[in-house]
């Protein structure tokens, strides 16, 4: 009998075990912890092959460059959370950009900006209207906008470089340095926290969750799901503008078009990189920010040790491929 409980004990232990290791490597960590692990090793790996690296000098000009990407990437994570996409933020970010900088040297510099702002809460608010109201598919629905807000903003700018270089009290925005700090990392900062504890703490976010992942059954619950996901576009947009009015403070410079694909581009790859699914109802914004943070300490690795830029882009489209695969393995785990 003795040898039978101690069998039995012993083999409820070695249940217990499993179950417990069964927890931690569960497939929902793994979407968790997994984007921190390259994150660590490639912090390290450059640490330790490049002496400029991992100086104040340089950690701070990346936060700075990144600063506008962070900020729409933050926001851009509460649309593909409710179940969106957004593919306009390149386009609204340099719109915003254009308006500012035109109204900047027609008006008030902070009327310029506020309108700048706007220009991006419009953008996002039609957007939520096209594919909510309307039910046009959120990437058509975005994607359409973008040509139409760049074509907006390169009436207005003339299709020139508008240069704000009379209106030093632009700069102020961007550039100004707090405690050794440039404002911009401190908007940036301050801007993706209120995002987070938006998604992560509110119930708005908490519906946004709910809508991405089974609308229908949200609808029954009681959630606006429409109602959600245009608060999702509209938050999206006035980052975007947001972005867009730092960056134009930051160089002191405004043009339509510029770098409009290639932004949103990074935005997604980074946000989905972070692990947020590309299908909805899964995400967190700090997520995003060590995604975003991942690809750019990619290219900061690139520049540092002299690499061939065009291998970057490789990179970047293998990596974002490889996120995109993983959040198919995983759902398909679930299933």
């Amino acid at each position: 009998m003795s040898t039978e409980a101690g069998t039995e004990q012993g083999s409820s232990r070695l249940t217990g075990v499993r179950e417990w290791a069964g927890r931690l490597l569960t497939v929902d960590r793994l979407r968790e912890a997994g984007i921190l692990i390259p994150f660590v090793i490639l912090f390290v790996v450059l640490t330790l092959t490049s002496d400029a690296f991992a100086t104040r000098v340089n950690l701070l000009n990346v936060l700075d460059q990144q600063a506008a990407i962070l900020i729409i990437a933050a926001a851009g994570t509460l649309v593909l959370v409710s179940g969106g996409i957004d593919l306009s933020v390149g386009a609204t970010y340099s719109l915003a950009g254009v308006v500012a900088a035109h109204y900047a040297l027609e008006t008030n510099v902070v009327v310029a900006m506020l309108l700048g702002v706007g220009a991006g809460v419009l953008v996002g608010a039609a957007n939520g209207f096209v594919a909510t109201v309307l039910r046009i598919n959120p990437l058509i629905t975005t994607l359409a906008m973008a040509f139409i807000v760049g074509g907006c903003a390169a009436l207005i700018s003339g299709g020139t470089l508008i240069v704000l270089f009379d209106e030093p009290a632009f700069g102020k925005l961007a550039q100004t340095v707090w405690f050794d700090v440039k404002t911009s990392i401190w908007i940036m900062i301050v801007a993706v926290a209120v995002i987070a504890l938006l998604l992560a703490r509110t119930t708005a976010g908490r519906y946004m969750y709910a809508a991405g992942g089974n609308a229908e059954a949200a609808r029954l619950a009681g959630v606006r799901v429409d109602a959600v996901r245009i608060l999702a576009f509209v938050l999206s947009g006035a980052a975007a503008g947001l972005a867009g009015v730092i960056d134009t403070s930051r160089v002191m410079s405004a043009q339509a078009g510029a770098g409009d694909t290639a932004l949103a581009f990074t935005v997604l790859a980074g946000i989905v990189v972070g692990g947020t699914s590309i299908l909805g109802g899964e995400g967190a914004v700090w997520r995003t920010v060590v995604g975003v943070l991942f690809i750019a300490l990619i290219g900061n690795g690139y520049v540092l040790h002299g690499f061939d830029p065009l291998y970057e882009q490789i990179t970047m489209g293998a990596i974002l491929l490889a996120a995109v695969g993983l959040d198919v393995w995983i759902r398909q785990r679930r299933a």
